[in-house]
């Protein structure tokens, strides 16, 4: 059983676009009347709709906000807010504006209102980090916290997607170590996949995009429940790191936790599986921290603390600095363990967890798809590659056993083995897990105005006996006798003249005639042709209910699942037409059983149709004795131009 302890800590949020303009009714709400706005020189264009925004609530701006929130300029800009008489803290900007804000904040116990420009998610924690004489110290209290957030997304629209990049990676940070901190919860937990998910699947789309809003929304709400998550519970090794390099050596804040997340991911990941499992899930990754090294190189971001001015000499003294303090960490702290790690950031490589039987099958499966990447048809290359990962994913998945695989190959031989002109084990196999009528329905929905389509099945044969209208075509078989008035139309109503009708069916009995050798010809199936008024008839038998083959391995593979073998009673139609699309379908008689259970998935509602019961006079004058039915239905066809 799980134990843990859970601290919300309350924030209003005001999250959407254009919410910038609630500013004074979020500072009059926390009784504010004269405000000092937070800025920094890059964020003019942003402070300005903010001070717009504001109007006369403005009493004083500093805009002298930097990185790692410098004692020294903290006491500048609190000067400011004493001779202003400020009753209210407004920030616009990222995490040095925050900073500024929050230390403020502590000093005075003044309100704060945060509008974030990036993906940093400070804006929601109760967490500070000031550096004074160059080395940075956290502290964390609930007077740090800001009371109101209000995320414009517009305020977003301008960030260079660069920046975007970091920013994001910065908060998939918080998200990352709140997994396996010491103080992890299964609220947090959630918070934390969910942020992880949406950083994941943004950020490309925000690379190839950069303004587009729902894209820069799904993004900043990610950073809003990794702010969540870094607020909630402690922080480990990865922000230790940041920190540690950040304050000591003047590294861009964003860029640094890009450079180092997945390399703290990897020293952690022998003391975390399951979390990193959970993460490269998330991800979408088989390895996580090969995954975000990989999602941040293929965008172009930074990758080595070298590239952002990092002295190879200091890596020894930032190692000793980041285990100087103990701390809770998932796996134990060592000099040379971190500077093993800073080695390898610095460098740039790419860093892995642990090897184990998901990442090298995750290396096989990509292997065998990279095989496929010089197809002459792209399409082609597209299905196998595709087709290879589920079924590696379902192997790994059901961790299939040498056993069961090859149960599996034998089953398909035996399906090749009985396979021939008159049976068709792999259409059976197809229709019975409903592949066929899957492709089916897929087909289907591109021409929604024709008549359904449904599973040609395992019994059609090309060529069947031309048949005129008004024939027999089941030769005098026993069965209720069935008349049938068709027609087909295109898809306006208009007759469709000389249209090909190829009709088969079982007998009473549930088998076709392809199953009975000692039937003399075809029997029950039969071509007729559509007249001018795209009409034509023939009788037949009424169709009876008929298990399919069950003497194969579909038919054992059934039994094995407990499931029965029948179809409802339908017959089937194919019709093609001169500058038509071919339709494929089946009707099936209303009332009927197995309409709910069919075995191969094949019934539609549109098809179910009634074969009238009648006795007397036919259509035709023939004899009927007893109960005869009529079918009479009308396909319509699509144009090829559809």
């Amino acid at each position: 059983m799980r134990t843990f302890v859970y601290t919300a800590h309350p924030s209003r949020v005001v999250f959407g676009s254009g919410t910038a303009d609630r500013l004074p009714d979020e500072v009059r709400r926390l009784g504010g009347s004269r405000v000092l706005l937070l800025s920094s020189p890059p964020l003019a264009e942003a402070s300005g709709r903010v001070r717009e925004a504001l109007g006369a609530l403005v009493a004083a701006e500093f805009d002298g906000a930097v990185m790692h929130t410098p004692v020294d300029v903290t006491e500048r800009a609190l000067s400011v807010l004493r001779e202003a008489g400020a009753d209210c803290l407004v920030a616009v900007g990222g995490g040095s504006t925050t900073g500024l804000s929050k230390a403020l904040a502590l000093r005075t116990g003044l309100p704060q209102v945060i509008v974030p420009t990036t993906y940093a998610g400070s804006e929601v924690t109760p967490v500070l980090g000031e550096t004074r004489d160059g080395r940075k110290t956290t502290q964390s209290s609930p007077a740090i916290l800001p009371e109101a957030v209000v995320y414009d997304v517009d305020f977003t629209l301008s960030l260079p997607p660069a920046m975007s990049l970091t920013s994001g990676i910065n908060a998939l940070a918080h998200a990352v170590e709140a997994l396996y901190s010491a103080d992890a919860n299964p609220v947090t937990d959630g918070l934390a996949l969910d942020a992880i998910s949406r950083i994941a699947r943004a950020l490309p789309r925000l690379a190839a995009d950069p303004a587009d809003r729902d894209t820069r929304a799904d993004l900043l709400h990610a950073a809003w429940l990794a702010g969540t998550c870094l607020a909630t519970v402690g922080m480990g090794l990865h922000h230790k790191l940041c920190h540690t390099l950040g304050g000591s050596f003047d590294l861009p804040h964003a860029e640094t936790h890009t450079v180092v997340l997945p390399h703290a991911m990897a020293y952690n990941a022998p003391a975390v599986p399951e979390v990193m499992r959970r993460i490269a899930d998330a991800l979408g990754v088989a390895d996580a921290p090969g995954g975000v090294h990989d999602l941040v190189a293929s965008l172009g971001g930074p990758t080595s603390l070298r590239d952002l001015g990092m002295p190879e000499s200091g890596l020894a003294r930032a190692a000793e600095l980041a285990t100087a303090t103990p701390y809770p960490n998932p796996r134990e702290l060592t000099t040379e363990g971190i500077a093993d790690l800073l080695t390898g950031a610095w460098h740039g490589r790419r860093p892995e967890g642990p090897a184990t039987t998901r990442t090298k099958l995750a290396r096989l499966t990509e292997q065998v798809v990279a095989s496929f990447a010089q197809a002459p048809d792209p399409r082609v290359g597209t299905l196998l590659s595709d087709l290879v990962r589920h079924l590696h994913t379902f192997v790994a998945a059901n961790d299939v056993t040498d056993d069961e695989w090859q149960y599996a190959i034998d089953f398909l031989t035996r399906a090749g083995e009985i396979t021939g002109p008159t049976r068709q084990e792999f259409v059976l196999l197809s229709d019975t897990l409903g592949v066929s009528s899957a492709v089916d329905l897929l087909t289907n929905s591109r021409t929604p105005t024709t008549t359904p389509s449904a599973v040609l099945g395992p019994f059609y044969v090309a060529g069947p006996p031309e048949a005129a209208h008004g024939s027999d075509i089941a030769a005098g078989l026993p069965g209720i006798p069935l008349w049938a008035d068709v027609r087909v139309t295109d898809t306006d109503g208009k007759p469709v003249k000389d249209a090909v009708v190829d009709v088969w069916q079982s007998n009473k009995d549930g088998f076709y005639d392809v199953q009975l050798p000692d039937l003399d010809g075809p029997v029950l199936r039969a071509r007729l042709r559509t007249d001018a008024d795209g009409r034509l008839t023939f009788w037949s038998i009424l169709p009876s209910p008929y298990p399919i083959p069950e003497d194969g391995p579909v038919g054992r593979m059934l039994a094995g699942a407990g499931r029965h073998p029948y179809r409802a009673p339908h017959l089937h139609f194919m019709i093609d037409a001169p500058g038509h699309r071919r339709l494929v379908t089946q009707l099936f008689v209303a009332g009927a059983d197995y309409l709910d259970s069919d075995t191969v998935f094949g019934v539609k509602d549109e098809l179910v149709v009634d074969f009238t019961p009648h006795t007397g006079p036919t259509p035709d004058d023939r004899t009927v004795e007893g109960e005869w039915r009529r079918l009479d239905y009308t396909f319509r066809i699509a144009p090829l131009a559809d």
